[in-house]
């Protein structure tokens, strides 16, 4: 893996985002929330600010002009530089090649699944998998009003449909997890 002078996944999105066009942050952050990319990627005003400051103190993205609406501020709009660009698509390929591990917390927590007992256990994952449901609903439904309605493009919306298939590959193992624990097929320490 490459060490990159920008490495945040805020960076990745905003990167993205001004290959389509030059935008203000403001902007930027309208159009990763209007995307609903704020699942895949952590989006407050401060984390943004800074993530833009650092793409133009690093020369990925530069001022291009500044905008007045009305008596708002005035607004700076950046664009991807030629070197962003080139850091942008190679991030992407490395990212895409390479799997990196990752360490989620419910993994750490299952590894001691057996600590709750039997029916906590049983119990406590039949309420994830409610939540995950959910999640899976409302991801559906967001992909029916983008993608399904033709607002946007499948391509810009791809990585909600690889969250969905991660959220229902997890749920049908909580699933059949909670079924061994209550049939008896998950052997449980004395």
């Amino acid at each position: 893996m490459t060490r990159r002078k920008v490495s945040n996944t805020l960076a990745l999105a905003l990167l993205g985002l001004l290959r389509e066009r030059p935008m203000h942050p403001y902007e930027m952050a309208s159009t990763l929330r209007e995307r609903h990319k704020d699942g895949s990627f952590k989006i407050n005003s401060g984390s943004l600010y800074d993530t833009v400051e650092s793409l133009a103190r690093h020369g990925w993205i530069e001022p291009v002009s500044t905008e007045r609406a009305g008596k708002r501020p005035e607004r700076t709009v950046y664009a991807l530089t030629e070197l962003g660009e080139g850091e942008f698509v190679g991030w992407i390929d490395e990212l895409i090649r390479t799997p990196v591990a990752e360490h989620p917390k419910f993994l750490a927590a299952v590894s001691y699944l057996g600590a709750l007992g039997r029916e906590r256990a049983a119990d406590a994952l039949a309420e994830r998998a409610g939540r995950l449901r959910r999640q899976c609903e409302d991801i559906r439904a967001v992909l029916a009003a983008t993608v399904g309605s033709g607002r946007v493009p499948r391509l810009f919306m791809i990585e909600v449909e690889c969250a969905l298939h991660s959220l229902e590959a997890e749920s049908a193992w909580t699933e059949q997890t909670i079924a061994e624990i209550r049939g008896g097929g998950l052997e449980w320490p004395a």
